[in-house]
């Protein structure tokens, strides 16, 4: 019963072990598949002003493939994103601030109460449309179309 459960065991993390001794990535995990360069994709960055549009064209995504983009706060005023629906349609690998890396198991919206950057990297996975906005706006500009194919 012992060599059963013991073999078990080790048939289970097989699939694992090339992804782990891969040492390419910070965390340990390696860059193997999905989280591969070949694999990532940089978007337009997210321009966070008042009156500003957002960006210049919507966003089309692929479904299991990896994206990083950048939002930029110019700090003209006090302004958040949201976008619960989209933010539960994607796994987020990471947001990084002034160098911090972040690593959340989920987000709801982003808020920027004065100047400065962050990056977000994420896989996209459910696919449909979605948006990012700032609360209370009613502008076109002032949302980011985004699909997930």
């Amino acid at each position: 019963m012992k060599n059963i459960l013991l073999t078990a065991l080790f048939a289970a993390a097989l699939p694992f072990t090339a992804w782990a001794d891969d040492d390419d990535d910070d965390r340990g995990f390696g860059m193997a598949g999905i989280l591969s360069a070949s694999n990532k994709h940089d978007l337009e960055p997210i321009q966070l002003g008042a009156g500003i549009p957002l960006t210049s064209a919507p966003w089309e995504l692929k479904s299991g493939a990896y994206y990083e983009f950048e939002i930029q706060g110019d700090g003209s005023q006090e302004l958040a994103l949201v976008g619960p629906e989209f933010f539960r349609a994607i796994w987020i690998d990471e947001i990084v601030v002034e160098g911090l890396e972040i690593r959340p198991l989920g987000l709801d919206s982003i808020e920027f109460d004065e100047a400065g950057e962050m990056e977000i990297g994420f896989v996209a996975i459910k696919p449909g449309n979605y948006y990012l906005k700032i609360p209370g706006s009613t502008g076109e500009t002032q949302r980011l179309e985004i699909t997930i194919k």
